[in-house]
């Protein structure tokens, strides 16, 4: 069987330590564990691995999160991979910051990656893991919120949790996502 993981962000250095970087942050994670290297493809940063009989295909979208839509679509039908094999890794706003919630399906929660991939894909019905970035921050400054580095504090707890959603990758893969949401949610 082959599977998505989609880590959403943005490219450049200037976004590279945001909390809206942690889809990227997360596939980068697993990839280091599982000695993937990096291709720059059409759309995005694409990377391989196998883990037992689950071949994975990582995406690093190169759209920038509004137009990930279209990375998505185009790897799903370059790799013949059905919907059902994504997951998507991606920040959230209304979730204190390191909760991790999987889901197999939703809303778009007012992100506008997960906005753009449903618009495109024409469906809501795609798992997705949600890592909570909280929402310490004063009225009319969201953007520079989610567009701002991790503080010091978060910074630490960061690695624990990035391992976190490295065990969840295989066991969506392996085990599919109602066992991996009884088990990790």
């Amino acid at each position: 069987m082959k599977y998505l993981i989609v880590g959403l962000g943005n490219i450049g250095d200037e976004y590279a330590n945001t909390r809206h970087n942690i889809g990227f942050m997360a596939v980068d994670n697993f990839a280091a564990k599982h000695d993937v290297v990096w291709a720059d493809k059409r759309y995005g940063f694409v990377g391989r691995c196998r883990v037992k009989n689950a071949e994975i295909v990582l995406l690093k979208p190169s759209t920038y999160m509004n137009l990930s839509g279209n990375a998505v679509r185009y790897w799903l039908n370059e790799e013949n991979i059905p919907v059902e094999n994504m997951l998507v890794i991606v920040d959230d706003l209304n979730l204190p910051f390191g909760t991790i919630r999987i889901r197999k399906q939703g809303s778009d929660g007012g992100h506008n990656g997960l906005k753009h991939i449903q618009q495109v894909l024409g469906t809501p019905n795609y798992s997705r893991v949600r890592f909570g970035i909280g929402n310490e921050y004063t009225r009319g400054h969201q953007i520079n919120f989610v567009l701002g580095e991790w503080q010091d504090e978060e910074r630490t707890a960061l690695p624990e949790r990035l391992d976190r959603i490295a065990e969840i990758i295989p066991s969506f893969c392996l085990q599919g996502i109602d066992r991996t949401m009884n088990q990790y949610n």
